[in-house]
């Protein structure tokens, strides 16, 4: 399962262009803009003939860029099973935020 999460990470890294993209980075760590920020958030199950047929796991994706018009956003939109969440501002930093089945 751990392949999974870490194909996510360098789909992740491509769409940033860089390697600041972190998952579920711990309060101690600086980090460095513009970034990605990614963490579990729930699975979603599909079940036929009374067993398992298929799994997806949800995570939340936010993208943390100090410019306002950043193409970032952009090309996450274009991610299969990926959807925007909502936007914010805090610390003079734009957050982007989307789910994504993966």
């Amino acid at each position: 399962m751990a392949d999974t999460r870490l194909n996510l990470h360098y789909l992740l890294v491509n769409v940033l262009g860089s390697n600041n993209v972190y998952f579920q980075p711990p309060s101690t760590i600086t980090m460095k803009y513009p970034c990605i920020v990614y963490k579990r958030a729930s699975q979603n199950d599909i079940y036929a003939n009374n067993s398992l047929y298929t799994n997806k796991k949800k995570y939340l994706v936010t993208i943390i860029d100090s410019n306002p018009d950043s193409e970032i956003p952009d090309r996450m939109m274009q991610l299969r099973y990926c959807s925007f969440d909502r936007h914010y501002v805090a610390d003079g930093l734009n957050h982007d935020v989307y789910e994504i089945f993966f």
